[in-house]
Parts: structure tokens; C-alpha cells; sequence
């Protein structure tokens, strides 16, 4: 089966004022398409590769053939990125988190001004394209990949992540990540990041 890109589980515009409707339509339509399409392209030269989900693929990325491992690399976690990213947003998201999340932020960072600081300030200096990252791996750590790199690939499991490539802001933002960062948290969806804290920790 191709890969797909999964539908926008709310409307284009239901993450304003802090992402613009313009920008999730040619986030979503167009940049996650086109990684999927580059993803689909590449398995239909090893044809065996389509029986592995694409989180898979990113898990045991040395053992995919190398004359596709790059193209599935960047556009395969393109793809897993993008569809983790739009999931774990909702409108009129944000506010504190609630839950296991909420207990595991407060033992692992002190509180959740604290992770936010942290994680801001990563993102924030991640050079050129890339992505911020709450991850678990026994506690939970906030690291940040280059490119589409996916924790997935050094076996950290990511409970949440902001995309920090110029096409996830700049048409709001330009220049003022940071600005872009700080918003970002009043669209988080904290049930979601719960079924994936549980995800990982099972």
C-alpha cells in the first residue's frame, strides 16, 4: 500500500491566529505531498520495503538499500514528522498539560515553564532547517534533529515536536522564530501527547 498524507483532523484555518491558514494549506498540501510522493517513488524501486510502515523504515533506516536510504531518510521522515505533527495540535488547543504528561514534565523538568524555556530556547538555535523535540527514552528529554531526521532513528520515541523549517512560519513570522515558538504552545493538543507518552512508554 502507498503511503498517504493523512487529512487535517480540523479545518485549514482552525489553528489561528498562531498559524495562518495560508501556511497549513501549503504545509500540509503541498510540502507533506511532496515527501510522500518522493517516499512512494522510492519504495517502487524496492518493491519489499512496502511491507514496512514508514516508522519502521526510519528505525532500521542502514538497512534500507543505499541507493534510496537518503531519499527515505528525508522524505520518509518528512512524512512521520509531518503526520505526528498535525495530530498532536487541535484548535483552541494549549494551556498546561493535564495528565501523565503533566506529572512526568513537572519530575523530569521541575515544571512546565521550565520544559517550555528549554525547549524554546533549542528550537530557537536549531541551525538552519529542523525540528525541536520532547522525547522519551526512560525520562523525557528535549533534543532537536536536523532536516526531516526523525528521533525514531536513535531510538528515542517523540511524544512532541514543532517543525522549525522556514515554510512551518514564515509567511506569519518571518524572521522571529522565536515569536513562532512561543505561539505554537497555545495549539498543542495534550490528549494527544498523552495516548503518545503512553505509546512510548508501552
Amino acid at each position: 500500500m502507498a503511503h498517504e498524507v493523512p487529512p487535517l483532523p480540523y479545518d485549514y484555518s482552525g489553528l489561528e491566529p498562531h498559524i495562518d491558514t495560508q501556511t497549513m494549506h501549503l504545509h500540509h498540501d503541498k510540502h507533506h505531498q511532496a515527501y510522500v510522493n518522493n517516499l512512494n517513488a522510492a519504495i517502487e524501486k524496492h518493491p519489499e520495503l512496502g511491507k514496512h510502515s514508514a516508522e519502521d523504515l526510519l528505525r532500521n533506516i542502514n538497512s534500507v538499500p543505499e541507493d534510496v536510504r537518503t531519499t527515505v531518510r528525508n522524505n520518509g521522515g518528512g512524512h512521520v514528522n509531518h503526520s505526528m505533527f498535525w495530530a498532536i495540535m487541535k484548535p483552541s488547543g494549549g494551556g498546561d498539560p493535564t495528565g501523565p504528561i503533566a506529572d512526568q514534565i513537572k519530575k523530569d523538568f521541575g515544571s512546565f515553564e521550565d520544559l517550555k524555556k528549554q525547549f524554546n530556547d533549542a528550537a530557537a538555535k536549531q541551525f538552519g532547517s529542523g525540528w525541536g523535540w520532547l522525547v522519551w527514552d526512560g525520562k523525557l528529554k528535549v533534543i532537536t534533529t536536523a532536516n526531516q531526521d526523525s528521533p525514531l532513528m536513535q531510538g528515542h520515541f517523540p511524544i512532541l515536536g514543532n517543525d522549525v523549517w522556514e515554510h512551518a512560519y514564515y509567511l506569519k513570522y518571518q524572521n522571529r522564530r522565536p515569536e513562532y515558538l512561543a505561539a505554537w504552545w497555545n495549539t498543542v493538543n495534550w490528549a494527544e501527547v498523552n495516548k503518545r507518552f503512553e505509546q512510548a512508554k508501552g
